[in-house]
This record gives structure tokens, C-alpha cells and sequence, in this order.
């Protein structure tokens, strides 16, 4: 009896000093978060007089204030909601039926199709800018939310976690669906798709994420405030000729990261159970 208790004592101190690191780390990168929203509070004449400290005096909305009335704050929010969002749903669109063919269909040179979608992966995505822009740019659709959405119309990444997902679906569910008279893109999104939602969540954050902070290509498309998207509008706070002002760009940094951090907060269960390996069924 006595061992077995010292084995439980011994089992909560593991626990409690996992817990206890696994909180310190989690602090550490929040830092840097607390550390901008601690900064948009502040004036400017207190980040001058004492940028260092922890805390502002008083909590000045000036900075949103400012940022609210700088800029076409509804429209670049729009437009980054557009790209993101349709990027996202068109990425999951096509990775489901390419993710399937590779995984459930037998056809020669599957193999050889799998390794050029890993291969794609290998190629950095400035490598690609030049030749886009220009076949974009002859097709005359360049500062269109078209140009922003339909290069990143297909992922890789999105087609690799569908195809692994899929191998965990039995395939007399699929031939059970096929007897039925269901045909395929029934059973690719009527069937296959609810039981893929964990790896479909994750993909969708992924995407959302990355495009929703993306600040080089909508530089390159865009020329106007018509599609400008809401990074370009955060980096045009910086003031030229008078320095920084740090309170205003933390400010708009602040309003840039709670889409992203909501759309985590809202699929993060998902994101968890295909993280442990349940991204199926």
C-alpha cells in the first residue's frame, strides 16, 4: 500500500512540474502579445520618456482611435476576410477530391502523382511570384480579389493531410456508399467530408492564418484601396519623416490578430484530435 502511494505522490509532483513548465513556455510566447497590447495603450510622449516600461499609465484608446480614422478600416477588413476566407474553402474544396484520388483510387502512376504534390512543397513561393504575376497580369486581372485568391486556389499541404486522414476511413464504408448508388463527389463531400472534420478544421486554420497575415502578395496585387488588404493598411500607420509611431502600429497589430485568434479559439478541438491522430473517423 505504502508503494503504491508513493507511486500516485510521485505520479501528481511529474504532473503538477509538467504543468508548472508547460505554463512557463506558454507565458514566454505570450510576452511578446502582452507586450504589443500593453504598448497600444500608451501615448506617445510616454513610449519617449519611458519606452521600457511595463505598464502605461492610464488605458488611452487614441491609438485605435487613430487607427479607426486613418484608414478604411471596414473595407481592408472586408477584402482580408474575402481573400482568407475564400483561400481557405477553395483550398479544402480541392484538396478533398485530390486527397481522395490519391488515397482510395487505384490508377497507374499514383505514386508518381503523390511525389509531385510533396515535390511542390520543396519550392519556395517566391520562386513562383514572377511567372504568376506576369500570366496574371497579361490575363488583366491584377488588383482584383481574383488575382489575391485563385494562385492559392490549391494546397499541397491541404492534400497531403486529406490523402493520410483517408487511410483511416475504412473502404467497405466507401463501397457500402457506392451500392447505395451514391457516385463520387457524393461520397468525397456528403460522405467523407463530416467524418474528415479535425483535419479539415486544421487545414482551414493553417490557411486562414497565414493568408489572413500575408503582406507580400497582396503588395504585389494590389494598387488601390478598392482590394487592399488590412496588413498593407498596418504598414502604412508608419508615419514617414517623424518617426515611428509604435502606440498606432501596435494598435492596428492588436486589430489585426483577433480574426486570426478567434478563428483558432473557435477550431482549436479540432486542430487538437487530428494533432493526436484521430483526423477521421
Amino acid at each position: 500500500m505504502s508503494s503504491a502511494r508513493a507511486s500516485r505522490t510521485g505520479s501528481r509532483v511529474a504532473h503538477c512540474l509538467l504543468l508548472l513548465g508547460l505554463s512557463a513556455v506558454a507565458l514566454l510566447w505570450l510576452l511578446p502579445y502582452a507586450w504589443m497590447v500593453i504598448t497600444s495603450f500608451k501615448t506617445l510622449p510616454e513610449l519617449v520618456a519611458a519606452p521600457a516600461a511595463p505598464l502605461p499609465s492610464a488605458l488611452h484608446l487614441a491609438a485605435y482611435r487613430e487607427v479607426m480614422t486613418t484608414m478604411p478600416l471596414g473595407r481592408y477588413f472586408l477584402n482580408t476576410t474575402v481573400m482568407a476566407l475564400g483561400i481557405a474553402l477553395l483550398q479544402m474544396a480541392v484538396a478533398l477530391p485530390a486527397g481522395y484520388a490519391l488515397a482510395k483510387l487505384h490508377f497507374r502512376g499514383r505514386t508518381l502523382a503523390f511525389g509531385l504534390v510533396i515535390a511542390t512543397l520543396l519550392i519556395p513561393a517566391q520562386v513562383r511570384f514572377v511567372p504568376v504575376f506576369t500570366m496574371l497580369a497579361a490575363a488583366g486581372v491584377v488588383n482584383t480579389m481574383s488575382a489575391l485568391i485563385l494562385p492559392f486556389g490549391v494546397s499541397a499541404l491541404g492534400i497531403f493531410l486529406v490523402r493520410q486522414a483517408l487511410f483511416s476511413v475504412p473502404d467497405s464504408l466507401i463501397e457500402a456508399a457506392r451500392m447505395d448508388g451514391a457516385g463520387e463527389l457524393r461520397i468525397i463531400y456528403g460522405l467523407l467530408a463530416p467524418l474528415l472534420v479535425p483535419t479539415l478544421a486544421s487545414l482551414f486554420i493553417f490557411s486562414f492564418v497565414y493568408h489572413w497575415n500575408d503582406y507580400f502578395w497582396p503588395l504585389v496585387m494590389t494598387t488601390d484601396d478598392a482590394v487592399r488588404t488590412l496588413p498593407l493598411g498596418i504598414a502604412l500607420l508608419r508615419e514617414q519623416g517623424t518617426g515611428v509611431r509604435w502606440h498606432i502600429v501596435m494598435a492596428g497589430n492588436v486589430v489585426l490578430s483577433i480574426p486570426a485568434l478567434a478563428v483558432f479559439a473557435v477550431a482549436q478541438r479540432h486542430l487538437l484530435r487530428a494533432v493526436v491522430g484521430r483526423g477521421a473517423i
